[in-house]
Protein backbone atom coordinates (compact mmCIF):
# COMPACT_ATOMS: atom_id res chain seq x y z
CA UNK A 1 0.00 0.00 0.00
CA UNK A 2 1.32 3.44 -0.87
CA UNK A 3 1.94 5.78 2.06
CA UNK A 4 0.18 8.54 0.02
CA UNK A 5 -3.00 6.47 0.16
CA UNK A 6 -3.03 6.73 3.95
CA UNK A 7 -3.66 9.48 6.48
CA UNK A 8 -2.79 9.73 10.15
CA UNK A 9 -5.37 9.76 12.91
CA UNK A 10 -4.23 13.26 13.88
CA UNK A 11 -4.81 14.54 10.30
CA UNK A 12 -8.58 14.50 10.71
CA UNK A 13 -9.07 15.00 14.46
CA UNK A 14 -11.80 17.57 14.98
CA UNK A 15 -13.17 19.52 17.94
CA UNK A 16 -16.44 21.42 17.71
CA UNK A 17 -17.40 23.62 20.67
CA UNK A 18 -20.76 25.29 21.12
CA UNK A 19 -22.43 27.31 23.85
CA UNK A 20 -25.64 25.71 25.12
CA UNK A 21 -28.42 28.32 24.88
CA UNK A 22 -31.92 28.31 26.43
CA UNK A 23 -33.62 27.30 23.18
CA UNK A 24 -31.67 24.00 23.33
CA UNK A 25 -33.29 23.03 26.65
CA UNK A 26 -35.92 20.31 27.05
CA UNK A 27 -38.95 20.44 29.36
CA UNK A 28 -36.72 19.45 32.29
CA UNK A 29 -34.44 22.43 31.77
CA UNK A 30 -31.49 20.33 30.56
CA UNK A 31 -30.03 20.34 27.05
CA UNK A 32 -32.15 18.15 24.78
CA UNK A 33 -30.48 14.89 23.74
CA UNK A 34 -31.45 15.56 20.14
CA UNK A 35 -29.36 18.73 20.13
CA UNK A 36 -26.35 16.77 21.36
CA UNK A 37 -26.95 14.04 18.75
CA UNK A 38 -27.10 16.65 16.01
CA UNK A 39 -23.77 18.12 17.15
CA UNK A 40 -22.25 14.62 17.29
CA UNK A 41 -23.42 14.00 13.73
CA UNK A 42 -21.79 17.25 12.60
CA UNK A 43 -18.43 16.42 14.14
CA UNK A 44 -18.58 12.85 12.79
CA UNK A 45 -19.32 14.19 9.28
CA UNK A 46 -16.49 16.72 9.51
CA UNK A 47 -13.95 14.18 10.76
CA UNK A 48 -14.91 11.53 8.20
CA UNK A 49 -14.89 14.07 5.36
CA UNK A 50 -11.46 15.36 6.38
CA UNK A 51 -10.04 11.83 6.40
CA UNK A 52 -11.71 10.66 3.19
CA UNK A 53 -11.71 13.87 1.19
CA UNK A 54 -15.29 13.02 0.19
CA UNK A 55 -18.90 13.63 1.13
CA UNK A 56 -19.87 11.24 3.94
CA UNK A 57 -23.14 9.90 5.31
CA UNK A 58 -24.02 8.43 8.69
CA UNK A 59 -24.94 4.74 8.47
CA UNK A 60 -25.10 3.85 12.16
CA UNK A 61 -24.62 5.17 15.65
CA UNK A 62 -23.31 2.83 18.30
CA UNK A 63 -24.13 3.22 21.98
CA UNK A 64 -24.98 6.79 22.83
CA UNK A 65 -25.10 6.82 26.62
CA UNK A 66 -26.03 10.08 28.30
CA UNK A 67 -23.74 9.93 31.34
CA UNK A 68 -24.51 13.35 32.84
CA UNK A 69 -26.90 16.16 31.98
CA UNK A 70 -25.73 19.24 30.13
CA UNK A 71 -26.91 22.59 31.45
CA UNK A 72 -27.84 25.81 29.69
CA UNK A 73 -24.82 28.13 29.65
CA UNK A 74 -22.23 25.36 29.46
CA UNK A 75 -19.71 25.01 26.64
CA UNK A 76 -19.98 21.61 25.00
CA UNK A 77 -17.01 20.22 23.08
CA UNK A 78 -17.25 17.28 20.73
CA UNK A 79 -13.82 15.67 20.29
CA UNK A 80 -13.71 13.27 17.34
CA UNK A 81 -11.19 11.06 15.61
CA UNK A 82 -11.16 8.30 13.03
CA UNK A 83 -10.79 5.08 15.03
CA UNK A 84 -11.13 2.56 12.19
CA UNK A 85 -11.37 2.43 8.40
CA UNK A 86 -12.76 -0.26 6.12
CA UNK A 87 -13.06 0.07 2.36
CA UNK A 88 -15.55 2.94 2.26
CA UNK A 89 -16.54 3.11 5.93
CA UNK A 90 -14.97 4.81 8.91
CA UNK A 91 -15.73 4.54 12.61
CA UNK A 92 -15.57 7.94 14.25
CA UNK A 93 -15.08 7.96 18.02
CA UNK A 94 -16.59 10.95 19.79
CA UNK A 95 -16.05 12.15 23.34
CA UNK A 96 -18.38 14.87 24.57
CA UNK A 97 -17.42 17.12 27.45
CA UNK A 98 -19.22 20.09 28.93
CA UNK A 99 -17.64 22.94 30.83
CA UNK A 100 -19.30 25.32 33.26
CA UNK A 101 -17.49 28.55 32.34
CA UNK A 102 -18.31 30.17 35.71
CA UNK A 103 -17.01 27.38 37.95
CA UNK A 104 -14.56 25.69 35.60
CA UNK A 105 -16.14 22.27 36.29
CA UNK A 106 -15.68 19.92 33.34
CA UNK A 107 -17.88 16.83 32.86
CA UNK A 108 -17.59 13.89 30.48
CA UNK A 109 -21.19 13.59 29.24
CA UNK A 110 -21.10 11.15 26.30
CA UNK A 111 -18.96 8.74 24.34
CA UNK A 112 -20.22 7.22 21.13
CA UNK A 113 -19.20 5.81 17.77
CA UNK A 114 -20.60 6.86 14.40
CA UNK A 115 -20.06 4.72 11.32
CA UNK A 116 -19.75 6.93 8.28
CA UNK A 117 -19.49 5.96 4.59
CA UNK A 118 -17.70 8.06 2.01
CA UNK A 119 -19.60 8.71 -1.24
CA UNK A 120 -18.09 9.40 -4.64
CA UNK A 121 -19.32 11.78 -7.32
CA UNK A 122 -21.60 8.98 -8.54
CA UNK A 123 -23.22 8.83 -5.06
CA UNK A 124 -21.83 5.31 -4.55
CA UNK A 125 -19.50 4.26 -1.73
CA UNK A 126 -15.92 5.19 -2.51
CA UNK A 127 -12.63 3.88 -1.13
CA UNK A 128 -11.15 5.83 1.78
CA UNK A 129 -7.47 6.27 2.64
CA UNK A 130 -5.91 3.74 5.01
CA UNK A 131 -5.35 4.87 8.60
CA UNK A 132 -1.85 5.42 9.96
CA UNK A 133 -1.91 4.49 13.65
CA UNK A 134 0.48 6.83 15.45
CA UNK A 135 0.20 5.66 19.06
CA UNK A 136 -0.77 2.78 21.32
CA UNK A 137 -4.11 4.56 21.86
CA UNK A 138 -4.73 4.64 18.10
CA UNK A 139 -3.98 0.90 17.86
CA UNK A 140 -6.25 0.12 20.85
CA UNK A 141 -9.12 2.14 19.36
CA UNK A 142 -8.72 0.42 15.98
CA UNK A 143 -8.82 -3.03 17.62
CA UNK A 144 -11.79 -2.05 19.81
CA UNK A 145 -13.66 -1.02 16.66
CA UNK A 146 -12.97 -4.43 15.15
CA UNK A 147 -14.43 -6.06 18.28
CA UNK A 148 -17.50 -3.78 18.28
CA UNK A 149 -18.05 -4.64 14.59
CA UNK A 150 -17.90 -8.37 15.38
CA UNK A 151 -20.22 -8.00 18.40
CA UNK A 152 -22.75 -6.11 16.25
CA UNK A 153 -22.62 -8.81 13.57
CA UNK A 154 -23.10 -11.54 16.22
CA UNK A 155 -25.95 -9.60 17.83
CA UNK A 156 -27.70 -9.08 14.48
CA UNK A 157 -27.39 -12.81 13.70
CA UNK A 158 -28.79 -13.74 17.13
CA UNK A 159 -31.77 -11.40 16.71
CA UNK A 160 -32.47 -12.76 13.22
CA UNK A 161 -32.37 -16.34 14.54
CA UNK A 162 -34.70 -15.43 17.42
CA UNK A 163 -37.22 -13.90 15.01
CA UNK A 164 -37.04 -16.83 12.60
CA UNK A 165 -37.52 -19.39 15.39
CA UNK A 166 -40.26 -17.52 17.22
CA UNK A 167 -42.11 -19.79 19.67
CA UNK A 168 -45.03 -18.10 21.42
CA UNK A 169 -44.94 -20.51 24.36
CA UNK A 170 -41.23 -20.01 24.89
CA UNK A 171 -41.62 -16.22 24.69
CA UNK A 172 -44.56 -16.27 27.14
CA UNK A 173 -42.37 -18.13 29.62
CA UNK A 174 -39.60 -15.58 29.15
CA UNK A 175 -42.07 -12.73 29.77
CA UNK A 176 -43.61 -14.19 32.96
CA UNK A 177 -41.43 -12.10 35.29
CA UNK A 178 -41.54 -8.97 33.17
CA UNK A 179 -43.85 -6.00 33.62
CA UNK A 180 -46.12 -6.69 30.65
CA UNK A 181 -49.52 -8.21 29.90
CA UNK A 182 -50.04 -10.37 26.81
CA UNK A 183 -53.54 -9.86 25.38
CA UNK A 184 -53.22 -11.74 22.09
Amino acid sequence: MERDAARTVSFSKTVITELMIPSYANFGGKIHGGILLSLMDKVAFTTASKHSGAYCVTVSVDTVDFLQPVEVGELVSMKASVNYVGNSSMVIGIKVISENVKTGVVKHTNTCYFTMVAKGEDDKPTRVPALILESKTDVRRFVEAIFRKKLKKDHDASMKEMKENWDKGEMAKLLEKERCIIQS
